[in-house]
């Protein structure tokens, strides 16, 4: 025994920023001097991915694969969600095994309830607990759940999700609005410290906004450092397998609950003290959501649950060799409101290649991201500037089929589904994507091949 705990098995610190765009954090090219010191200082203690995804952008799915390992269309939860009584979760598989399982904030976005398994369970989206976005309450139930842990002499998996910086952003008009009051923050980005991400026009209020985003990136950094810091005053850090990631891209257009590549990909960095060599970087593989389970099944030394999608990842955290992981399938389903605008992509490092089904001309998308100022600002100049109204028409329109090259424009801003020289990787994807498809018995396979067909 060990502080309390046994140290048969490691434990697992899970913690999940909400809609955080993958090049945020500072090591992974962020504009913005020192925006997530935390996160850059996990990333020099263990190994980052550059090319990480999730499979769904958007909140409950998200995690939803996360927790099973499987694509939404095979867990049940396509959108908002329950996981399918029929389908394993990780938490089941962690009590079976003797866990002490914990969640902190975003406790709504995992159900049907009785399949979590939480012996600790704390809402965090509730004004005493500041809408989820205070870094001391953080730190605070984390080093009770910590110490409960040790007092049963259990090893522990804990589900940290901050709130921020989803929407309404920290000291905006919109939060005024949705919570009735401003919760405090540390640092303020001003409009003129940031950059404009290039999927995005650069305009005032958009300005405005992108850097009220940054500031309620800050306070999530922040949290990230205060949950880290319990799990150290504890003295449980060199037993603990850490991993980071955001559930999908930042709340903008062309971001979240798309399929593009500022939707899906996610910074992913994981820490296990004597097990993965400090400062690592792994440019080679994508990993994605449906990798997660298997892994953490795999570093436990317990046993893989059948009808997983993915596959573990353990021997690259290792620094072993592992077949590549060259493409990832990822998609979306539903919006909160559940309303259907359903797309499917395939990835590889280089191409993207997207199919819209819901696009016929007339369906007008409709998300979260519309809210707030950038959208609006975007609809407003579209009026005058030619090149603006183009990008609302396609970001509310859409086209049936979108290929980028995302290499070189990874804010995919040249759609190449015509260009005749990218023909054949575009074939390629798009077999890719029908495999993908096939395997895992995708309702709506039979939609994409009478469509892509007949245009093919």
């Amino acid at each position: 025994m060990k502080n309390g705990q046994s140290a048969e098995r490691p434990n697992v610190l899970l913690i999940i920023v909400d809609d955080m765009n993958y090049n945020t954090p500072g090591v992974s090219g962020c504009f913005v001097p020192d925006a997530t010191p935390n996160i850059d200082k996990l990333a020099s203690e263990g190994v980052r991915f550059v090319h990480s995804h999730v499979n769904i952008a958007v909140c409950q799915p998200s995690r939803s694969v996360l927790m099973t390992g499987r694509y939404p269309h095979r867990n049940g939860a396509l959108g908002f969600d329950p996981i399918s009584w029929d389908v394993p979760t990780l938490q089941e598989q962690l009590r079976k095994a003797g866990y002490y399982n914990g969640i902190i904030g975003k406790t709504s976005h995992l159900a049907p309830l009785p399949k979590m398994c939480w012996d600790f369970f704390v809402r965090t989206y509730t004004r005493e607990n500041r809408w989820g976005r205070d870094p001391d309450i953080y730190y605070r139930y984390t080093k009770s759940f910590l110490g409960r842990a040790k007092e049963l002499g259990r090893p522990f998996f804990l589900m940290a999700n901050t709130h921020d910086p989803h929407r309404p952003f920290a000291g905006s008009q919109q939060e005024l609005e949705v919570f009735q009051e401003t919760v405090p923050f540390r640092r303020k980005f001003t409009p003129e410290e940031i950059q404009i991400p290039g999927f995005l026009p650069d305009l005032p209020l958009v300005r405005k906004e992108v850097a009220e985003y940054f500031t309620s990136a800050y306070r999530a950094d922040e949290m990230v450092g205060k949950t880290l810091q319990a799990l150290e005053e504890e003295g449980l850090a060199e037993n603990t397998l850490v991993m980071f990631l955001s559930d999908n891209g930042m709340a903008f257009p062309f971001a979240k609950t798309n399929c593009y590549l500022t939707s899906t990909r996610t910074p992913w960095i994981v820490r296990w003290p004597g097990k993965i060599q400090p400062g690592r970087v792994d440019m080679e593989n994508l990993i994605s959501g449906i990798d997660f389970m298997p892994t953490i099944l795999d570093a436990l030394g317990l046993p893989q649950v059948e009808g997983m999608d993915g596959r573990s990842f353990l021997p690259l955290l290792l620094g072993q060799e592992q077949e590549p992981f060259q493409t990832v399938f990822t998609m979306f389903n539903k919006t909160s409101a559940k309303k259907y605008f359903e797309m499917r992509c395939v990835q590889s490092r280089r191409f993207g290649y997207i199919y819209n089904k819901w696009s016929d001309g007339q369906t007008r998308f409709q998300n979260e991201s519309m809210s707030g100022l950038t959208f609006k600002a975007m609809k407003e100049a579209a009026m005058t500037d030619a090149a603006i109204a183009d990008r609302v028409k396609l970001f509310e329109y859409r086209v049936k089929e979108e290929f980028y090259d995302f290499e070189n424009d990874p804010d995919a801003l040249d759609n190449l589904i015509a260009e005749p020289e990218f023909q054949s990787e575009i074939q390629i994807l798009r077999e890719q994507l029908r495999t993908y498809m096939r395997e895992t018995k995708d309702p709506i396979l039979p939609i994409f091949d009478a469509e892509v067909d007949a245009r093919t």
